[in-house]
This record gives C-alpha cells, sequence and structure tokens, in this order.
C-alpha cells in the first residue's frame, strides 16, 4: 500500500473510532453514572368523581447499590381528597426498581393525617408514558395504609389509573442489574 493511502485508511478509521467513542459517551449523558435507577415527577389522577389525587416522587438507586434495590433513598408523598374529607402521607422509601418506562417503589409511611397509618409500609407503581402516564398504589388491593395490610418492598398493583391531562411529569430511569 502507498504511504498516502496508508494516512488516509489510519485517519479514516481514527475518525470512525472517536466518532463512535462520542456517540457513546453522548448516549450515557441521559444516564448519570451515579444511578442504577430512579424515578421522580408529580401528577394529579384523573377522576371523573372530582377525586384531588396527588403523588410526588424523588426516588433514586445509587450505581453501587445496584444489586440491591432496597438500597434506594428518597421520599415520596400522595393525596387523595373529595367533598373536604381525605388524607395526605409523606413515605419515606425502603425499595425501588425499574424496568424501561415502569417503576415500583415502596416505603414507610413517616408523617400522614390518615389515623393508623404512620409506620406501615405502601407501595405505587408508576408507568412513563409522555403525557399519558399511569400509576397504581398497593392500597387498590390491600385496604387503607391505616388498616394496617402491607405489601412486601417493591411490591404495587399494576400502573391501572390514568394521570390528568398536563400534570404528568414522571421520569423513570431503568435499572439494569447485572443477571
Amino acid at each position: 500500500m502507498k504511504r498516502r493511502t496508508k494516512i488516509v485508511v489510519l485517519g479514516t478509521a481514527l475518525l470512525l473510532t472517536t466518532g463512535a467513542a462520542s456517540a457513546a459517551t453522548a448516549s450515557d449523558a441521559t444516564r448519570p453514572s451515579r444511578e442504577a435507577a430512579a424515578l421522580t415527577g408529580t401528577a394529579k389522577l384523573y377522576r371523573s368523581g372530582g377525586d384531588d389525587m396527588t403523588f410526588s416522587f424523588d426516588a433514586h438507586l445509587a450505581a453501587r447499590d445496584t444489586a440491591d434495590p432496597s438500597q434506594a433513598t428518597g421520599t415520596f408523598e400522595f393525596s387523595h381528597h373529595r367533598d373536604g374529607k381525605g388524607a395526605w402521607a409523606k413515605v419515606k422509601v425502603d425499595c425501588l426498581a425499574t424496568g424501561g418506562k415502569v417503576a415500583v417503589v415502596s416505603g414507610v409511611i413517616t408523617d400522614s393525617d390518615l389515623a393508623g397509618a404512620e409506620g406501615r409500609r405502601v407501595g405505587v407503581s408508576v408507568h412513563d408514558l409522555g403525557s399519558h402516564d399511569r400509576l397504581g398504589y398497593s392500597w387498590m388491593m390491600s385496604g387503607s395504609p391505616g388498616e394496617g395490610n402491607e405489601p412486601p418492598p417493591c411490591v404495587a398493583s399494576a400502573p391501572f389509573e390514568k394521570v390528568g391531562k398536563g400534570t404528568g411529569d414522571f421520569t423513570v430511569v431503568p435499572w439494569q442489574p447485572e443477571l
């Protein structure tokens, strides 16, 4: 091969390698290296009966804890009111598992105006569908958190509730544990 041809071939190979590395770095920029999974955002649920139901999440699993979703940290809050009656709760996260655009988070209620709810575990699921997010919660099947029925960590019902128009901004960072 002529020297000029060798230089062109090597230069092209170097540019292709640099471009591939840049593309990989750019795609990794959307997923911080310090997080193995996350669920963030706030939304009001759609209810035709006029119920005011709101959920907010700030839950994270650090990259160093990728093999153990029970090491998740953060909080979430929820409230449900209708005709001047209802309840709210603040929850400390004790587990977070995500897959694709679906997240399941659980935690223990740390503060609430619902009698008997403090100290009880609840779970919530979210399907991050852009402007059509969906949500589900453990007490749909187990009854009110104040009644003492608790799910295990990282368990909730399927995301069956629709999020109200213009309110869903959930973001799910997919968990990718080594299997």
